[in-house]
């Protein structure tokens, strides 16, 4: 899949919210066939992240990959909790697509809350590629009497379809087969496994590559909330192998997915090539999403991080490690700032006329002693608002654990007791030391060690971040700081309209016509059930 199809091509809709609600809910209806309008110039509006026009979202679900290439997601809205996935049907298992190749079936969760809460899984399929759905009549497809019962994440292996899927409240992932979608069989349980939190939520199961070699391996990744080390929502992985009934780990060790606080409900995209594995987060936590700043001041709430391609790698010390790199940027990256080699050293680079406001921080560090000789050394980078003084920090110690930081503590736009502001994780070094750092108005991301080590962290400042400052100081006598800091382009003002809304793009239910496309579209806004 070639990297700018991604990033200009992404479709979005809020089908699941209105797939998934019992005839009993209360909450508005989901406008069908409309494009919701947003205003993306607010202060805190990422620039190259996903976030809803309007309005509170959750969970990414649904994602697929259709045959044009182009990466479909939905999200959850109106703080819904009824989460699915989707898959394109290739082989027609399901009979709903006797003369194509090519059709989506979306699974997903349907709470029925009279006259008990009920939670039961049912599908919905598409003819025009995912921009229109239909219920199938013999809904519910998979139904234990459960009210905690949800989260279905379905694959495709060799011959039968499997299906992920959390008993919330009992700690057990439940996987299932099927051979078309509507009839389902129980195989196995991987159960009390990891951090437990209060609930295991959107399990994902999924093959992924093993760096440098052709081999693969399984990985299963659970949600857990609330009960995250870090407090509120994270997520956790495991690896091992699996037979298309059964997942069996390889260890008992509990990793996590990300060493800040807004990571949450991960989901990958399905019908991709053998061997590559791509995942978006809710970049939030569930201890504040519904108080941040931006709903009174801008009327949205929460967004989607950057969305990473994942692998799996043998490190030293730890063994296999997940891998998370940002998706090719290429399409969206614009001027180069900045591009600076040293060894102590410092530059700053003001970025207050960009409109974006988005930077990508490229640094490597060289040529560094073998870690039980490295006793200093540091790399550190300040956003600052030279306006209010406020800041985000960011840095790596190197000597006594090598640690990389993230500190929020700076920004004065939001107060709450659950916003932890300091995080730390500590770094596996050889001879030298890669980061990305990506900034978008009030999302900070972190991919350390070369992916080894990643943070998702929102923050909230009173005036924007325009100005960086980049030092390294203290280092070993060889060693060496190369550091390229890059605007990240827009891309939703080229979507704006005169008033400086973004309508979004508008389908054609039912024939899948696409009528509009940007050429540099990293997101747009479908609304089509």
């Amino acid at each position: 899949m070639h990297a700018c199809a991604m990033w200009r091509t992404i479709i979005v809709a809020a089908a699941f919210c209105a797939l998934a609600l019992g005839q009993s809910s209360t909450l508005p209806p989901v406008p069908h066939g409309t494009p919701i309008p947003g205003n993306y110039s607010g202060q805190y509006r990422p620039q190259v992240h996903f976030s809803p026009p309007v309005d509170f979202m959750n969970d990414p679900n649904g994602l697929f990959v259709d045959d044009d290439g182009t990466w479909h997601m939905y999200y959850q809205c109106m703080r819904t909790l009824l989460p699915g996935s989707a898959v394109v049907d290739r082989n027609n298992t399901s009979g709903f697509f006797p003369t194509q190749d090519n059709g989506v079936v979306a699974i997903f969760t349907i709470a029925t809350y009279e006259p008990v809460l009920l939670q039961s899984q049912g599908i919905a399929y598409s003819h025009d590629g995912g921009y229109s759905f239909e219920l199938y009549e013999g809904n519910p497809v998979l139904d234990i009497g459960s009210s905690q019962f949800r989260d279905p994440k379905v694959i495709w292996y060799e011959d039968h379809w499997v299906m992920a899927i959390a008993y919330a409240a009992d700690f057990v992932i439940g996987v299932y087969s099927s051979p078309d979608l509507k009839n389902w069989a129980h195989s196995s349980n991987f159960s009390h496994y990891g951090l437990l939190g209060i609930q295991y939520e959107c399990p994902n199961l999924v093959e992924v590559p093993i760096d440098d070699t052709d081999e693969t391996m399984w990985l299963l990744q659970i949600s857990i909330n609330p009960g995250s080390p870090q407090g509120g929502s994270s997520s956790q992985y495991f690896l091992g192998d699996f037979d298309g009934y059964t997942f069996s780990p390889r260890d008992n060790v509990t990793r996590v997915t990300d060493f800040a606080k807004d990571a949450y409900a991960g989901q990958f995209w399905s019908n991709l090539p053998m061997g590559e594995a791509v995942s978006i987060n809710w970049a939030s936590n569930w201890q504040y999403v519904q108080v941040t700043p931006t709903g009174q001041i801008e009327g949205w709430r929460s967004s989607m991080a950057i969305p990473r391609r994942i692998s799996v790698r043998n490190l030293d010390l730890v063994g296999y490690t997940e891998i998370a790199r940002p998706y090719d940027l290429t399409p969206i990256v614009g001027e180069t700032l900045a591009s600076q080699r040293m060894g102590n050293g410092s530059f700053a680079v003001d970025y207050a006329s960009s409109y974006s406001q988005a930077l990508w921080l490229s640094v490597n560090i060289t040529n560094l002693p073998p870690s039980a000789n490295l006793t200093s050394g540091t790399v550190n980078m300040t956003f600052l608002s030279p306006i209010s003084g406020e800041y985000l920090r960011a840095g790596m110690y190197l000597g006594n654990g090598n640690y990389f930081f993230v500190d929020r503590s700076g920004t004065r736009g939001f107060d709450n007791v659950f916003f932890t502001d300091k995080f730390a994780a500590s770094q596996t070094l050889g001879n030298s030391l890669h980061f990305d750092v990506i900034i978008d108005r009030s999302l900070f991301e972190t991919f350390v060690n070369d992916g080894a080590s990643s943070s998702t962290t929102s923050f909230y400042s009173t005036m924007p971040l325009t100005l960086l400052s980049f030092g390294s100081s203290d280092m070993p006598a060889d060693a060496s700081v190369s550091a390229v800091v890059y605007e990240l382009k827009s891309t939703w003002q080229p979507q704006e309209n005169e008033l400086g809304t973004v309508v979004g793009n508008v389908t054609q239910g039912g024939s899948g016509t696409k009528r509009r496309r940007h050429p540099q579209m990293l997101y747009g806004s479908d609304v089509q059930q």
